[in-house]
């Protein structure tokens, strides 16, 4: 049985090749595509449950087809980038990716990542409406303000009350200090990175008191997300 349809877009035939070798090897169904022309309507005919996009390829290019899948789907993509600073651009641009790995990369590592996301993605979420948002043992009442995590009633500040928000609202995705920074202040003012640093230590030292798992993780160089 497949563990899922992995499309990869990548127009280097030996690392398309290599990653192929490692998801069919995990039991995944792999297509590959070696330019970007037909990206977007191979995702809308084959429906796969993951995308592993490159950022630079020929024909049409990784942010372009990130870009228009997110108009019509919410499917995992995981996009591979040449260059370290590479990931701070594609961070900024807010295209919608749910993972970024730099080349060279450990193709098991590819593997394990594609698969905490489909499992994340797969879970069943339980029912919320836009005033109940809930994820594992975090529930926000949002028209109220008011946070629980594993039942237990925790007191945040507004400003750590929209960071989980938004981090809740996108499990998984990472987020920059510059996107944290608009998602807690809606009236531009300037405040350093260090602020928002404060902010996500005592937001994560309020929910991690009563959660039985690290929720808030630190991603090197580029920013934040919830496990």
């Amino acid at each position: 049985m497949s563990a899922g349809k992995i499309l990869i877009v990548e127009d280097e035939p030996k690392i398309a090749q290599l990653l192929v070798d490692y998801l069919e090897r995990d039991d995944f169904t792999v297509s590959v595509l070696h330019e970007g022309t037909d990206a977007v309507d191979t995702v809308k005919s084959e429906a796969p449950d993951f995308v592993i996009l490159d950022l630079m390829l020929p024909g049409k290019d990784g942010l372009s087809i990130c870009r228009e899948v997110r108009q019509f789907s919410n499917i995992p993509i995981m996009m591979l980038t040449a260059k370290v600073d590479e990931i701070d651009r594609l961070i900024g641009l807010e295209i919608g990716a749910d993972d970024y790995v730099c080349k060279p990369f450990s193709p098991r590592e590819i593997v394990a990542r594609v698969r905490t996301i489909l499992r994340r993605v797969q879970q069943s979420p339980a029912p919320q409406t836009d005033d109940i948002v809930r994820y594992r043992e975090v529930t926000l009442q949002v028209d109220k303000y008011e946070c629980s995590v594993s039942e237990q009633r925790i007191e945040l500040t507004p400003v750590e009350f929209r960071l989980l928000h938004g981090f809740m609202q996108r499990p998984g995705r990472v987020f920059s200090r510059d996107q944290l920074m608009d998602i807690c202040y809606d009236d531009e003012r300037v405040v350093s990175d260090r602020t928002i640093d404060t902010h996500i230590k005592n937001l994560r030292k309020k929910i991690e008191a009563s959660a039985d798992r690290v929720v808030i993780h630190s991603i090197y160089g580029v920013g934040y997300k919830i496990d």
